[in-house]
Order: structure tokens, then sequence, then C-alpha cells
């Protein structure tokens, strides 16, 4: 409990220091700044970013040797596939999606933590956040129903961002079979204090599901 407490205390005074660095700036000059943390950080972490057409090439993975990102120049999104996973692509429906994710801020200077749930000794991240997603044709929409991000954020909004390798990605239930996703989210697709306060992240993110209205319980697949 005091490792959650002093997480919540570190977010909230991180909020305090961007909305204070952002006052006068313009809206043009918060997303010029975005954009120059971004580019910065894949020149730190050397990523190769390619662009939509070659990964469709690659039959829709990424070359994690070569550090492989592809960029959607639509959401401005940049996803690299650790492990596709060994489900099945998700057909149209509703499911329970089990989370295990690393959410850092990115700045021009480098990275700031800003939450996570998988410090396993942490009686609070026992268990994974868990999200409703529905899949209609190739659009996805989703809230969170548990975890930290729903208690950090406050809102069950899940970002939109983090929806977007389900159409490339194959989730199961086994924990040894998840899928494995590594993000570069900018504000406009990110979680609402990103939203509100225009900075990116990077995110490492693990999915697992279980069919809703199934047993075993989502708890039990964890």
């Amino acid at each position: 409990m005091k490792k959650l407490g002093i997480l919540f205390a570190s977010v909230f005074l991180l909020g305090l220091v961007f909305q204070s660095c952002n006052n006068g700036k313009t809206y043009a000059e918060m997303k010029e700044e975005e954009r120059e943390a971004i580019k910065r950080f894949i020149e730190r972490e050397d990523i190769n970013v390619i662009s939509f057409e070659q990964f469709q090439e690659q039959d829709s993975t990424t070359n994690v040797d070569e550090n492989q990102f592809v960029l959607f120049s639509e959401t401005g999104v940049y996803m690299q596939i650790v492990e596709e996973g060994n489900g099945e692509r998700l057909k149209d429906g509703r499911y329970e999606i089990l989370v295990r994710y690393v959410e850092e801020q990115i700045t021009s200077d480098g990275i700031d933590s800003l939450s996570w749930n998988t410090d396993y000794g942490n009686s609070q991240m026992v268990y994974p956040d868990a999200m409703m997603l529905t899949k209609s044709g190739k659009s996805f929409s989703a809230t969170f129903t548990s975890g930290i991000m729903y208690t950090v954020w406050g809102t069950p909004y899940v970002p939109s961002g983090w929806l977007i390798p389900f159409n490339y990605i194959k989730v199961g239930r086994e924990i040894s079979g998840r899928s494995k996703i590594r993000l570069i989210v900018p504000h406009s697709e990110g979680q609402s204090d990103a939203s509100a306060s225009v900075y990116p992240c990077y995110y490492e993110i693990t999915y697992q599901f279980c069919l809703l209205y199934t047993s075993p319980s989502p708890r039990d697949c964890s």
C-alpha cells in the first residue's frame, strides 16, 4: 500500500509540474515540443521506423532484432510487436482483456515513470488491469473495469493508442502465450492527462484474454 501511495503521489506531483510548464504555451507550441520529444526518443533508442507499407510486406510483423517500429501516420502511433501471441485474431464480439504494462512519459531529456502494474510484490498489483473490449469489423472500443490505470488516471477511458495492436496480434489465454507490444503514443491517442497536458508516452504492454461469461474467471487466468 505504501508503494502504491508513493506512485499516486508521484503522478500527482508530475501533473503539477506539467501544468506549470505548459502555462503560457500555445497548443501548437506544445505539439511541436511533443514531436521533438518523440524524435529525440527514437534517436536515443536507435529505433528503426518502418512505413505501414513495409509492415504489410513483412506480413504485419516488426523485426525486433532490428528494433523496428511501424508508424501509423494517421494517428502518430509507433508500434513494435515483440510477441504476436499464441491465440487467434479476435472476431467481432466482446472480450475481457487482461493487461500488464509499464507507462513512461517521453520528454526531451529522457523518460519519466508514470504508472505500472508489474511490481508483483505489491499487493495492489497481484492482478492485472482488466478492460472490456468490443470489436466490430476493424474498429475497437474499450473501458477499464479495474486496475492501476483506472485508479491512477481516474477514468475508465482506455487510450485509443492501446487498441491499435488488436488488428495485428493473436491474443491468447495462456500467460506463456500472451501478446507483447511496445508503443509510442502521442497525446491525441493517449490517456486523459497526456491528452490534457500534451505529452507522449512509451508503453510496454502484454495482452491476454478470457472470454466473457466463461469459466475460469479472468482473475484465474492471470
